[in-house]
Protein backbone atom coordinates (compact mmCIF):
# COMPACT_ATOMS: atom_id res chain seq x y z
CA UNK A 1 0.00 0.00 0.00
CA UNK A 2 1.34 3.42 -0.93
CA UNK A 3 1.27 5.86 1.98
CA UNK A 4 1.84 9.58 2.14
CA UNK A 5 4.31 11.13 4.54
CA UNK A 6 3.20 11.44 8.16
CA UNK A 7 1.47 14.77 8.69
CA UNK A 8 0.51 15.08 5.05
CA UNK A 9 -2.29 12.55 5.07
CA UNK A 10 -5.75 14.08 4.74
CA UNK A 11 -8.29 13.66 7.52
CA UNK A 12 -11.06 11.10 7.26
CA UNK A 13 -14.55 12.09 8.42
CA UNK A 14 -17.30 9.75 9.59
CA UNK A 15 -21.06 10.30 9.37
CA UNK A 16 -23.70 7.67 10.15
CA UNK A 17 -27.03 6.84 11.76
CA UNK A 18 -25.35 4.37 14.15
CA UNK A 19 -25.77 6.59 17.27
CA UNK A 20 -23.45 6.25 20.26
CA UNK A 21 -25.37 3.45 21.97
CA UNK A 22 -23.56 0.58 20.30
CA UNK A 23 -20.11 -0.36 19.08
CA UNK A 24 -20.60 0.07 15.32
CA UNK A 25 -18.75 3.38 15.08
CA UNK A 26 -15.93 2.11 17.28
CA UNK A 27 -15.59 -0.99 15.13
CA UNK A 28 -15.24 1.09 11.96
CA UNK A 29 -12.56 3.18 13.67
CA UNK A 30 -10.79 -0.03 14.63
CA UNK A 31 -10.79 -1.20 11.03
CA UNK A 32 -9.41 2.18 9.93
CA UNK A 33 -6.69 2.04 12.59
CA UNK A 34 -5.65 -1.46 11.50
CA UNK A 35 -4.93 -0.06 8.05
CA UNK A 36 -3.38 3.24 9.10
CA UNK A 37 -3.34 4.30 12.77
CA UNK A 38 -1.83 7.67 11.83
CA UNK A 39 -4.99 8.93 10.12
CA UNK A 40 -6.90 11.77 11.74
CA UNK A 41 -10.52 10.61 12.07
CA UNK A 42 -13.22 13.24 12.67
CA UNK A 43 -16.76 12.33 13.70
CA UNK A 44 -19.19 14.66 11.92
CA UNK A 45 -22.20 13.03 13.57
CA UNK A 46 -23.61 9.59 14.27
CA UNK A 47 -27.00 10.94 15.32
CA UNK A 48 -28.63 10.98 11.88
CA UNK A 49 -32.17 9.60 12.38
CA UNK A 50 -32.28 5.91 11.37
CA UNK A 51 -32.36 5.43 7.58
CA UNK A 52 -32.77 9.20 7.00
CA UNK A 53 -30.75 9.66 3.82
CA UNK A 54 -32.08 13.20 3.33
CA UNK A 55 -30.74 14.32 6.72
CA UNK A 56 -27.37 12.70 6.01
CA UNK A 57 -27.27 14.41 2.61
CA UNK A 58 -27.88 17.81 4.22
CA UNK A 59 -25.37 17.39 7.06
CA UNK A 60 -22.57 16.22 4.78
CA UNK A 61 -23.30 18.97 2.26
CA UNK A 62 -22.93 21.59 4.97
CA UNK A 63 -19.84 20.08 6.59
CA UNK A 64 -17.46 19.37 3.70
CA UNK A 65 -16.41 23.00 2.96
CA UNK A 66 -14.77 23.24 6.38
CA UNK A 67 -12.20 20.50 5.73
CA UNK A 68 -8.90 20.58 3.84
CA UNK A 69 -8.72 19.65 0.19
CA UNK A 70 -8.13 15.91 -0.07
CA UNK A 71 -10.31 14.96 2.91
CA UNK A 72 -12.04 11.59 2.63
CA UNK A 73 -15.69 11.70 3.74
CA UNK A 74 -17.10 8.32 4.77
CA UNK A 75 -20.91 8.39 5.09
CA UNK A 76 -22.99 5.35 6.03
CA UNK A 77 -26.75 5.74 6.15
CA UNK A 78 -27.59 2.65 4.22
CA UNK A 79 -31.11 1.18 4.38
CA UNK A 80 -30.28 -0.79 1.20
CA UNK A 81 -27.22 -2.51 2.68
CA UNK A 82 -26.70 -5.98 1.22
CA UNK A 83 -28.96 -5.28 -1.77
CA UNK A 84 -27.98 -4.49 -5.35
CA UNK A 85 -27.34 -0.83 -4.55
CA UNK A 86 -23.78 0.10 -5.49
CA UNK A 87 -20.95 0.75 -3.06
CA UNK A 88 -19.02 3.74 -4.43
CA UNK A 89 -16.12 6.13 -4.04
CA UNK A 90 -16.23 9.53 -5.70
CA UNK A 91 -13.57 12.15 -6.34
CA UNK A 92 -14.61 15.80 -6.33
CA UNK A 93 -12.65 19.04 -6.12
CA UNK A 94 -12.46 19.04 -2.31
CA UNK A 95 -11.57 15.39 -1.82
CA UNK A 96 -13.37 12.04 -1.83
CA UNK A 97 -16.70 10.50 -0.84
CA UNK A 98 -17.11 6.87 0.20
CA UNK A 99 -20.41 5.13 0.90
CA UNK A 100 -23.59 3.72 -0.64
CA UNK A 101 -24.95 5.02 -3.94
CA UNK A 102 -28.34 6.03 -2.56
CA UNK A 103 -28.31 9.81 -2.93
CA UNK A 104 -26.42 10.53 0.27
CA UNK A 105 -23.75 12.43 -1.73
CA UNK A 106 -26.14 14.31 -4.04
CA UNK A 107 -26.07 17.46 -1.90
CA UNK A 108 -22.29 17.75 -2.05
CA UNK A 109 -22.24 16.93 -5.75
CA UNK A 110 -24.92 19.54 -6.49
CA UNK A 111 -22.42 22.16 -5.31
CA UNK A 112 -19.19 20.67 -6.63
CA UNK A 113 -19.58 18.04 -9.37
CA UNK A 114 -17.92 14.65 -9.37
CA UNK A 115 -14.61 14.38 -11.21
CA UNK A 116 -14.56 10.57 -11.25
CA UNK A 117 -16.37 7.68 -9.58
CA UNK A 118 -15.85 3.96 -9.09
CA UNK A 119 -17.95 1.08 -7.92
CA UNK A 120 -16.06 -0.65 -5.11
CA UNK A 121 -15.49 -4.01 -6.76
CA UNK A 122 -11.85 -4.63 -5.80
CA UNK A 123 -12.16 -6.78 -2.69
CA UNK A 124 -8.40 -6.53 -2.10
CA UNK A 125 -9.24 -3.24 -0.37
CA UNK A 126 -12.15 -4.67 1.67
CA UNK A 127 -11.75 -6.12 5.14
CA UNK A 128 -12.89 -9.47 3.75
CA UNK A 129 -13.91 -10.73 0.29
CA UNK A 130 -17.07 -12.09 1.95
CA UNK A 131 -18.55 -8.99 3.61
CA UNK A 132 -21.48 -9.04 5.99
CA UNK A 133 -24.85 -8.44 4.33
CA UNK A 134 -25.72 -5.96 7.07
CA UNK A 135 -22.48 -4.09 7.90
CA UNK A 136 -20.77 -2.74 4.79
CA UNK A 137 -19.54 0.16 6.92
CA UNK A 138 -17.15 -2.24 8.62
CA UNK A 139 -16.28 -4.62 5.78
CA UNK A 140 -16.19 -2.35 2.70
CA UNK A 141 -16.51 1.38 3.36
CA UNK A 142 -14.17 1.83 6.34
CA UNK A 143 -11.24 -0.10 4.83
CA UNK A 144 -11.71 1.55 1.44
CA UNK A 145 -11.81 5.02 3.01
CA UNK A 146 -8.69 4.29 5.06
CA UNK A 147 -6.80 3.08 2.00
CA UNK A 148 -7.95 6.07 -0.04
CA UNK A 149 -6.82 8.48 2.69
CA UNK A 150 -3.50 6.61 2.83
CA UNK A 151 -2.76 7.27 -0.83
CA UNK A 152 -4.32 4.39 -2.79
CA UNK A 153 -5.50 5.81 -6.15
CA UNK A 154 -9.25 5.92 -6.70
CA UNK A 155 -9.03 3.82 -9.87
CA UNK A 156 -7.51 0.90 -7.97
CA UNK A 157 -10.57 0.56 -5.76
CA UNK A 158 -12.93 -0.74 -8.41
CA UNK A 159 -14.61 -0.32 -11.75
CA UNK A 160 -15.01 3.19 -13.14
CA UNK A 161 -18.59 4.38 -13.50
CA UNK A 162 -20.18 7.41 -15.11
CA UNK A 163 -20.66 10.12 -12.46
CA UNK A 164 -23.91 11.04 -14.20
CA UNK A 165 -25.28 7.63 -13.20
CA UNK A 166 -24.95 8.31 -9.45
CA UNK A 167 -28.25 8.31 -7.58
CA UNK A 168 -29.69 11.76 -6.88
CA UNK A 169 -32.02 12.35 -3.95
CA UNK A 170 -35.05 14.37 -5.01
CA UNK A 171 -35.84 16.87 -2.30
CA UNK A 172 -37.74 19.30 -4.53
CA UNK A 173 -36.64 22.33 -6.51
CA UNK A 174 -35.98 25.92 -5.54
CA UNK A 175 -37.36 28.31 -8.18
CA UNK A 176 -37.48 32.05 -8.53
CA UNK A 177 -40.82 33.69 -9.30
CA UNK A 178 -41.82 37.25 -10.15
CA UNK A 179 -42.50 37.98 -6.47
CA UNK A 180 -39.97 35.79 -4.67
CA UNK A 181 -38.71 32.21 -4.42
CA UNK A 182 -40.56 28.90 -4.08
CA UNK A 183 -38.94 26.00 -2.25
CA UNK A 184 -39.48 23.31 0.37
CA UNK A 185 -38.24 22.09 3.75
CA UNK A 186 -35.10 19.99 3.27
CA UNK A 187 -33.97 19.41 6.89
CA UNK A 188 -35.16 19.66 10.49
CA UNK A 189 -32.39 20.18 13.00
CA UNK A 190 -32.04 19.18 16.66
CA UNK A 191 -33.71 22.41 17.80
CA UNK A 192 -36.74 21.87 15.55
CA UNK A 193 -35.71 24.60 13.13
CA UNK A 194 -37.15 24.06 9.66
CA UNK A 195 -34.40 24.51 7.08
CA UNK A 196 -35.52 25.22 3.52
CA UNK A 197 -33.71 24.61 0.24
CA UNK A 198 -33.71 28.36 -0.50
CA UNK A 199 -30.20 29.87 -0.35
CA UNK A 200 -29.85 32.89 1.90
CA UNK A 201 -28.30 34.85 -0.95
CA UNK A 202 -31.79 35.32 -2.39
CA UNK A 203 -32.94 37.43 0.56
CA UNK A 204 -29.75 39.37 1.22
CA UNK A 205 -30.47 43.10 1.33
CA UNK A 206 -34.22 42.60 0.83
CA UNK A 207 -37.34 42.96 2.93
CA UNK A 208 -39.03 39.59 2.93
CA UNK A 209 -41.29 37.09 4.60
CA UNK A 210 -41.98 33.37 4.35
CA UNK A 211 -45.44 32.03 3.62
CA UNK A 212 -46.06 28.43 4.68
CA UNK A 213 -49.02 26.42 6.03
CA UNK A 214 -51.24 29.50 6.03
CA UNK A 215 -48.72 31.56 8.00
CA UNK A 216 -46.86 34.71 7.02
CA UNK A 217 -43.55 34.76 8.89
CA UNK A 218 -41.39 37.91 8.91
CA UNK A 219 -37.79 37.68 7.84
CA UNK A 220 -35.16 38.73 10.35
CA UNK A 221 -31.51 38.28 11.22
CA UNK A 222 -31.39 36.64 14.67
CA UNK A 223 -33.67 34.44 16.78
CA UNK A 224 -33.95 37.23 19.33
CA UNK A 225 -35.41 39.64 16.76
CA UNK A 226 -38.76 38.34 18.04
CA UNK A 227 -40.06 37.63 21.55
CA UNK A 228 -39.66 34.22 23.16
CA UNK A 229 -42.24 31.87 21.65
CA UNK A 230 -42.69 33.89 18.45
CA UNK A 231 -41.92 32.68 14.92
CA UNK A 232 -39.20 34.11 12.71
CA UNK A 233 -37.61 33.33 9.35
CA UNK A 234 -33.88 33.94 8.97
CA UNK A 235 -30.74 32.71 7.27
CA UNK A 236 -29.01 30.12 9.46
CA UNK A 237 -25.27 29.57 9.82
CA UNK A 238 -25.57 26.89 7.12
CA UNK A 239 -26.60 29.57 4.60
CA UNK A 240 -30.20 28.46 4.00
CA UNK A 241 -33.47 30.23 4.83
CA UNK A 242 -35.00 28.59 7.90
CA UNK A 243 -38.08 28.94 10.08
CA UNK A 244 -37.59 29.01 13.84
CA UNK A 245 -39.39 29.78 17.08
CA UNK A 246 -37.36 31.78 19.58
CA UNK A 247 -36.63 29.28 22.39
CA UNK A 248 -39.19 26.91 20.88
CA UNK A 249 -39.45 23.90 18.58
CA UNK A 250 -40.86 24.99 15.21
CA UNK A 251 -41.31 21.46 13.85
CA UNK A 252 -43.53 20.19 16.66
CA UNK A 253 -45.35 23.45 17.24
CA UNK A 254 -46.12 24.30 13.61
CA UNK A 255 -46.53 20.73 12.32
CA UNK A 256 -44.53 21.57 9.20
CA UNK A 257 -42.62 18.60 7.81
CA UNK A 258 -39.90 17.60 5.36
CA UNK A 259 -40.64 18.51 1.74
CA UNK A 260 -43.56 20.75 2.70
CA UNK A 261 -43.71 23.68 0.26
CA UNK A 262 -43.05 27.28 1.22
CA UNK A 263 -42.36 30.55 -0.53
CA UNK A 264 -40.30 33.61 0.18
CA UNK A 265 -42.01 36.86 -0.83
CA UNK A 266 -40.25 40.19 -1.37
CA UNK A 267 -41.93 43.52 -0.67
Amino acid sequence: MSKKEIGQQPPLTLLSDFSDRNVYVGIMKGVIAQINPRLTVVDLTHQIPPQDIAAARFCLMNAYPYFPVGTVHLAVVDPGVGSKRRAIAVEFAQGFLVGPDNGIFSGVLSQTPAIAAVELTNFNYWRTPQPSKTFHGRDIFAPVAANLASGVPLKQLGQEIDPASLVKLDIGDCKQTTTGVVGCIQYIDHFGNLVSNIPGSYVQGKTWCVQVAGLSIPGGETYSDVKVGEIIALVGSHGWVEIAINCGHAHSQLQINLQDALQVLFF
